[in-house]
């Protein structure tokens, strides 16, 4: 039996239609947002108009408090830009949360799930250290980053 894929996206920078196509074209059932506080200056984003847009278009979506990054170490990244220091901390915190972890697990092997975060770039955002985790804990095999391209 093979592991479940795992996909991951950012919405810096993205369109909102251009986003949700995005998930549309790669067969996303549910959106996973990651961030430790669902709000956005960004309109579309925020947890009520995202989960709304989403359902809109047939896709799930559910916030996973318990998986974003806590503000002391998000205070701490804003300051030193550091994002090595952040991923000290932010395993340190995956280490506390078996029960997100399994929970996400269990979703990536009855959904097409998809983390969400802020960055474009999954090499400086959290959401990869939670992808890695999951592999390394044998709950997904491969972990694929989308990106929206940009609206002419």
């Amino acid at each position: 039996m093979s592991l479940p894929s795992l996909l991951t996206i950012g919405y810096e920078g993205a369109d909102l239609d251009a986003f949700l196509e995005t998930l549309e074209q790669h067969g996303v059932t549910l959106l996973v947002d990651t961030r430790e506080r669902a709000q956005s200056r960004r309109r579309g984003y925020s947890k009520t108009a995202l989960g709304a847009a989403l359902k809109e278009r047939g896709i799930g979506y559910l916030h996973l408090r318990a998986l974003g990054t806590p503000p002391s170490l998000r205070k701490d990244y804003r300051l030193s830009h550091d994002f090595a220091l952040l991923e000290r901390g932010y395993h340190a915190h995956l280490a506390t949360q078996g029960d997100a972890l399994e929970e996400l697990g269990a979703l990536a092997a009855r959904e097409r799930a998809c983390l969400l975060c802020y960055e474009a770039n999954p090499a400086e955002c959290h959401r990869s250290l939670i992808a890695q985790r999951l592999q390394r804990l044998g709950l997904v095999g491969e972990v694929g980053h989308l990106h929206v391209p940009a609206r002419p």
